[in-house]
């Protein structure tokens, strides 16, 4: 049904061709464009959030284990300036890859950490991703058993959680894990 009152043009509506021509023509703005980001100079570390832990009478180092898929690292840490030293390397030569040299000292910038802290690593078995997530897992255990107060702050970041996955076995009458052999119907 149409109504009359809509048919009729009334006294107080203009016409289309008089109106504003910011009504005519709604053109949606453009989207602003953003700068490239850029990354923060490097400046100091920052400061400690937690206290810096004191070791008892004949407590040398603080000892953490971390494991992932076929790596373990056994870390051990302390005060200090932080110093960092992978089988007995430089961290930088050890961990040549940028992601993996982050994910492995993620423990101690969560913390707050970095140049309060020693760390000495002694890692083996599988590939550098393996090791690097392995260290991680190592250092936050460690710094959570020297600073109990932080271990919720790691938790909240998905530090202290052991990583279960790992290569599937093979399986007999296939190929691989899930691999088959080559089906032939003739």
């Amino acid at each position: 049904m149409v109504s009359k009152k809509a048919d009729k043009p009334t006294t107080d509506s203009k016409p289309e061709a008089e109106a504003p021509l910011e009504a005519q023509a709604e053109v949606p703005a453009a989207a602003p464009v953003k700068a490239p980001r850029e990354r923060p100079a490097e400046t100091t570390a920052p400061k400690p959030s937690f206290p810096v832990p004191t070791l008892d009478e004949g407590v040398h180092f603080i000892f953490g284990t971390g494991r992932r898929k076929k790596a373990i690292a056994r870390v051990r840490i302390r005060p200090g300036t932080g110093k960092i030293l992978v089988n007995k390397r430089d961290f930088e030569t050890f961990f040549v890859h940028e992601k993996d040299r982050t994910a492995a000292i993620s423990p101690l910038h969560t913390t707050g950490m970095a140049n309060s802290l020693d760390v000495w690593v002694n890692v083996n078995g599988g590939g550098s991703t393996g090791q690097a997530d392995a260290v991680k897992l190592g250092l936050a255990r460690a710094i959570a058993r020297a600073i109990p107060e932080a271990e919720q702050t790691l938790r909240d970041s998905n530090l202290m959680t052991r990583d279960a996955r790992i290569k599937e076995r093979k399986k007999y009458g296939q190929r691989g894990a899930r691999r088959r052999f080559q089906f032939s119907k003739r």
